[in-house]
C-alpha cells in the first residue's frame, strides 16, 4: 500500500479504464472520457490530490482516492473517490486498507470524508460501514447508465467532532 507518484501514471490508467468498463454504474466518470485521456492527464490527476494503490507483489490490484473540497465554508470535507478493486483481489483486506489510508491522509486536513456509492452495491456499503461511515442520505438518480438511473447513498465518516455548532437551516 502507497500513495502513488508521477511515474506511476500509466498503471493507474490502465485500473482505472479497467474500473470504470467493468463497473459503470460504480463511477461518475465516463469510460470514453477517461479513455481519451493520455497518461500526462492521469500523472495530473495523482499530483493534484491523493490517490492510493494496494499491490499483489508489483501488480496494482486496487486504488482509491482523495480530495479536499475548494471553499472556506466546505473546506472541513473530503471526498473519498475512484475506488475500486480488482477482483482478484477482493476479500484480500486490501479494499479496507485503501479506504484505511485515505482515511489516515485526511486526519489533519478535514474533519469528515464523504463518499457515494450505489444502492445495490451491498459489498461496498458493508466495507465502508466496517470503515466507520454512515449513510446519511440518498440521492436518487445521481447517474444514469445504460438506460437506467442509479441511486446512490451518501455516506459520511466522521473523523472528529470538531467544535462549532450543528444547526439545520432556519
Amino acid at each position: 500500500m502507497r500513495k502513488l507518484g508521477q511515474d506511476d501514471a500509466a498503471a493507474f490508467r490502465a485500473i482505472r479504464l479497467e474500473a470504470l468498463e467493468a463497473h459503470p454504474e460504480a463511477f461518475g466518470a465516463d469510460l470514453q472520457d477517461e479513455a481519451d485521456r493520455d497518461v500526462e492527464w492521469f500523472a495530473r490527476w495523482i499530483t493534484g490530490s491523493a490517490v492510493f494503490a494496494a499491490f499483489d507483489a508489483d501488480r496494482m490490484v486496487g486504488i482509491a482516492g482523495f480530495f479536499k473540497v475548494d471553499g472556506r465554508k466546505s473546506a472541513h470535507m473530503g471526498k473519498l473517490i475512484a475506488m475500486y478493486v480488482r477482483p482478484e483481489a477482493r476479500g484480500s483486506g486490501a479494499a479496507l486498507d485503501l479506504v484505511e489510508a485515505v482515511l489516515a491522509h485526511a486526519e489533519g486536513q478535514v474533519i469528515q470524508v464523504h463518499l457515494g456509492v450505489a444502492v445495490g452495491n451491498a459489498p461496498a456499503i458493508r466495507l465502508y460501514e466496517k470503515a466507520g461511515f454512515e449513510i446519511y442520505g440518498t440521492e436518487p438518480r445521481a447517474l444514469f447508465v445504460n438506460g437506467r438511473y442509479i441511486d446512490e447513498h451518501l455516506m459520511v465518516r466522521f473523523l472528529n467532532k470538531a467544535p462549532g455548532k450543528t444547526t439545520k437551516n432556519d
